[in-house]
């Protein structure tokens, strides 16, 4: 059967939302971004490498990738660059559908610290017919589409929660001693976020060159050293503007920006609104039934 290049189904401003793409040409994440909603990752040809928080992972088809509300992320190139992926986006509002058992067993292969699930023969088959059949859905769009796509995203859920019951995720292979050093240097950056960093200072502290630390850094991830420690930084920084009454001032100096306008007009070009508008958009969306969360 064949399909359009890119099919989706709703909008990223909706409680659940489906895309499908299909890319030829060599391709890579031209955001660098976190989002307030859970995303479900399934490539079904082709690999790519996923840096997901502080670590690389290869990859292969049939693999799915649980990514956590939040949580900062990124896809990237891996040998030939032609791929098909399904992602599914959903939020709290889609969670509100579910009884509390239920939400904690659906959302369970969220949890582990590798969020790469490779399921076994059955359960792979299983996961990759409801894959095509959605393929179909978004084409055709019948009657009950959406009624569907949400039934087969829960059956996912459910196999993946089963199967990780009883099975630890293994680590897909494919990454060298490079990638382990970038994971021990993002793992710094996380820690670290509220202190002056300088690449210089990393450099002596993982005993390479400051020139290959910032090359590799972006091969490896993604992302230049510096977005991604904006980003982890203005992600702290939404969590203490959502969750405390400090003042805009001091979670600017908590979150490790020296400088006041630098911080104001990093946190606008990653979230595309003020540190004083997302406090007061968070303030109103928490008593507004629908905000996605």
């Amino acid at each position: 059967m064949t399909y359009p290049d890119m099919m989706k189904h709703g909008s990223a401003a909706d409680p659940f939302y489906v895309e499908y793409a299909r890319r030829i040409e060599p391709y890579n994440m031209r955001q660098n971004h976190f989002h307030p909603y859970y995303e479900m990752y399934y490539l079904l040809s082709g690999s790519r490498v996923y840096f997901v928080k502080d670590a690389s992972y290869l990859v292969q088809a049939g693999d799915l990738v649980f990514i956590r509300k939040n949580e900062v992320h990124k896809t990237t190139q891996a040998g030939d660059s032609s791929h098909q992926r399904i992602v599914i986006y959903f939020d709290d509002r889609y969670i509100r559908e579910w009884t509390d058992s239920q939400a904690k067993l659906l959302l369970s292969p969220f949890a582990p610290d590798n969020p790469v699930v490779r399921l076994p023969g059955e359960a792979k088959l299983q996961v990759d017919a409801h894959i095509r059949r959605m393929m179909n859905e978004l084409r055709d769009e019948p009657a009950g589409c959406e009624l569907y796509l949400s039934q087969a995203l829960n059956d996912i859920l459910l196999l993946c929660a089963r199967f990780l019951q009883t099975n630890i995720p293994v680590k897909p292979g494919g990454t060298s001693a490079i990638h382990d050093k970038i994971s021990e240097v993002a793992r710094y950056l996380n820690a670290n976020y509220a202190e002056t960093v300088h690449i210089h200072d990393l450099s002596k502290r993982f005993y390479v060159s400051p020139y290959y630390l910032s090359r590799v850094f972006k091969e490896v991830t993604g992302f230049t050293i510096i977005d991604y420690l904006n980003l982890t930084r203005v992600k702290e920084a939404q969590r203490l503007l959502h969750e405390t009454s400090m003042s805009i001032t001091d979670i600017s100096s908590a979150v490790g920006f020296g400088n006041f306008s630098h911080f104001g007009k990093t946190f606008k070009k990653i979230t595309r609104s003020s540190p004083r508008e997302y406090r007061q958009g968070k303030a109103a969306h928490r008593s507004a039934p629908g905000h996605r969360g």
